[in-house]
């Protein structure tokens, strides 16, 4: 089984079990924060991109603080195999997936027991400030996706999940059809038979 980072769309827990083609039963999901990145809007899109703040420093005109150049997202574990090849599919090639270390905010929670009102407050508006290192919980490895085309395509201002739930989710969930699962769609329609264009 694998844990992997989510920080944008894949917050939401209907679009995770939408992406994966299941209720998500087997999965675990805490608040989890990534230090020394930066998450931002892709441009003319719903969804962001993070980059390393080593990379994304020169977007800015100031060096920002310790919340700035973090990444609050949810961890989740159990993801299969398929499950993952599915997210990679989803995700495309304008990022890679790459393993990096996060801190659990709480403790682990199975994704079906999250009512649906209660997926704004995955994120709260006003989240506690972030501890200081020595007292956050030990890290996990998990995997998550990293921006890989050029950062020029990114919106310099930082991308918030509070804001995407208010303005933006509605066209993810429910019975609006989204471009962005039209792939995912097809490949698990194919029943498993995968052609990756990057191996």
């Amino acid at each position: 089984m694998v844990s992997a980072f989510f920080y944008g769309t894949l917050m939401h827990p209907e679009i995770l079990k939408r992406v994966i083609g299941n209720d998500g039963s087997q999965l675990q999901i805490c608040p989890a924060l990534l230090l020394d990145y930066t998450r931002h809007q892709v441009k003319n899109e719903d969804y962001p991109g993070i980059l390393p703040y080593s990379q994304s420093r020169a977007m800015f005109d100031h060096d920002l603080n310790s919340e700035e150049k973090s990444v609050r997202g949810s961890l989740v574990t159990g993801l299969s195999d398929e499950d993952v090849r599915l997210l990679d599919v989803f995700e495309g090639n304008q990022y890679t997936r790459e393993l990096v270390s996060v801190y659990p905010l709480g403790p682990l929670a199975n994704i079906r027991d999250i009512p649906p009102i209660e997926v704004k407050s995955l994120v709260p508006t006003t989240p506690p400030s972030i501890p200081v290192l020595s007292e956050l919980a030990n890290p996990v490895e998990a995997a998550t996706y990293v921006w890989c085309f050029p950062s020029s395509e990114l919106r310099a201002q930082l991308w918030t999940f509070e804001e995407f739930v208010k303005l933006n989710a509605w066209k993810w969930i429910g019975s609006s059809s989204n471009r962005d699962y039209d792939e995912v769609d097809r490949r698990r329609a194919m029943e498993g038979t995968y052609i990756d264009a990057r191996s």
